[in-house]
């Protein structure tokens, strides 16, 4: 069983940077899609980011394309979300995500693992 760890959310003014950590236990996962969501207060989760297994694909939301950078060691069964320039609106819980299919699963929300999340809040 596949279980899905993220860590390294915080408080953080805007303008500033966050790395975001996702260990996975249970099995290696270099064979994996994996990726990030986010859920703000009152809205519905959103796709952020993510990667192909081998992490030569890589892609985003419109929305923190330039500012977030996805990637995984595949050594430490870990990927990242390396978060630049926040802004209030980057505020939300973040889920890492990873799934055996093609990244197209990952990236429309269907994956099949999920952690519990961490929370990140950009103050102004």
């Amino acid at each position: 069983q596949v279980q899905l760890a993220e860590s390294g959310g915080g408080l953080v003014q805007a303008g500033g940077s966050l790395r975001l950590s996702c260990g996975a236990s249970g099995r290696t996962l270099w064979n994996y899609a994996m990726g990030w969501f986010r859920q703000a207060p009152g809205k519905e989760r959103e796709f952020v980011a993510a990667l192909s297994w081998s992490g030569g694909s890589t892609y985003y939301a419109d929305s923190v394309k330039g500012r977030f950078t996805i990637s995984r060691d595949n050594a430490k069964n870990t990927m990242y979300l390396q978060m630049n320039s926040l802004k209030p609106e980057d505020t939300a819980i973040y889920y890492c995500v990873a799934d055996s299919r093609p990244v197209s699963y990952v990236k429309a929300g269907t994956g099949e693992h999920w952690g519990q999340g961490t929370q990140v809040t950009v103050s102004s």
